[in-house]
């Protein structure tokens, strides 16, 4: 079976497993460029688009 690739790269981690820090991360995707931010606490967590001050997705060039 051949390796599978990651879509998403963690480009920044922040916090820590505890529940009352969080953990925060910025992932970006492979294949669009898309930056996300994930946040997790205890057994809550979320995921988001991140947007620039107009509104617009950040987007990373992948190439």
């Amino acid at each position: 079976m051949a390796k599978k690739e990651n879509r998403f790269e963690v480009v920044l981690k922040d916090g820590g497993q505890l529940k009352d820090d969080g953990l925060r991360q910025i992932l970006v995707d492979t294949e669009t460029g898309v930056n996300y931010l994930v946040w997790k606490s205890g057994y809550a967590g979320g995921i988001t688009p991140l947007l620039d001050s107009e509104g617009k997705v950040i987007i990373t060039d992948t190439e």
